[in-house]
């Protein structure tokens, strides 16, 4: 593991993440630069940035600039578990899943919002060797941040704070704001239930009630899974035919686990059978008692 710096020093380094909507009608550049719009993108961000890195500890943001046609967030990373935690999430997709959801829940976007991203050290473009984490872990050490944080994150940074303490009012423009729901957590029907990996029982309780919706669910799933995008799930489809809608259904979740890994997790499927309106097949695999 790269946990030593270039001089001997402690371990630093710097990335820039470029944010882009993919929804008609939402630029996230626009919405920071508006002057209410600023401080809910922020607040996404870091919340993303908690996720993702593993809490509030190990990083900082030092500037949120105008990149377009994308918004750019340069972070500054004081440790290297947290660093390494960032780019596991980042690679597996859980970034912009992260950011995805707390959008939709700060800004009132669809549940459809998604976003692309971009991830650099320098000139380096990180999304080119994901595979390679050790070699991420150096470009980003080598990439020593040019500028002390930016006067307007420092209020957006006192800003948050205030709010969390309760001593700052709420914005107009978010209804009904909700405290952070834990990195190890996620939200359905107003409820917090704790994350996990998939498990078999889930593979099979999904491959028994998802019927034909299972090429639906898989597109949901691949917004953020390289494994099921393209051809993939008509390949599926066409490969387990003859053996039925549950094996097609089962084999799309396995390679989905397979492709994932550590994060196959239970709200990555909630989230899909949610964009589907398949409520009441996440509520039988969570073993919840459906709403009136």
């Amino acid at each position: 593991m790269a946990d030593k710096a270039v001089d001997g020093g402690p371990w630093t380094g710097c990335a820039v993440m470029f944010l882009q909507s993919l929804w008609p009608g939402v630029n996230l550049l626009s919405l920071y630069k508006d002057q209410q719009g600023k401080f809910i993108v922020f607040k996404v961000i870091k919340l993303t940035l908690t996720d993702s890195a593993g809490g509030l500890g190990g990083y900082e943001i030092l500037k949120v600039h105008d990149a377009d046609p994308f918004l750019g967030v340069e972070v500054k990373f004081v440790d290297v578990a947290a660093c390494q935690q960032f780019l596991e999430s980042y690679s597996s997709g859980a970034v912009r899943q992260s950011f995805s959801q707390h959008a939709c829940r700060l800004l009132a976007l669809p549940q459809e919002f998604s976003v692309e991203t971009q991830l650099k050290a320098s000139t380096h473009i990180l999304d080119l060797c994901l595979d390679k984490l050790d070699l991420c872990l150096q470009h980003i050490n080598l990439s020593q941040p040019e500028r002390l944080r930016d006067e307007e994150i420092d209020h957006l940074e006192l800003e948050l704070q205030n709010q969390a303490l309760g001593s700052a009012p709420q914005s107009t423009t978010i209804t009904q704001e909700e405290s952070p729901v834990p990195s190890n957590c996620f939200k359905f029907q107003n409820r917090v239930l704790e994350d996990r990996m998939l498990t078999a029982t889930d593979v099979q309780s999904f491959s028994n009630g998802v019927g034909r919706q299972w090429k639906h669910v898989g597109r949901a799933l691949g917004k953020n899974c390289r494994a099921l995008k393209g051809p993939a799930i008509d390949n599926l489809a066409y490969e387990y035919e003859r053996e039925g809608l549950y094996e097609q259904a089962y084999q799309l979740l396995s390679r989905f686990i397979q492709a994932e890994g550590r994060a196959a997790k239970l709200s990555r499927l909630v989230k899909a059978l949610e964009d589907c309106k398949l409520t009441s097949l996440a509520e039988n695999i969570l073993d919840i008692q459906p709403r009136e």
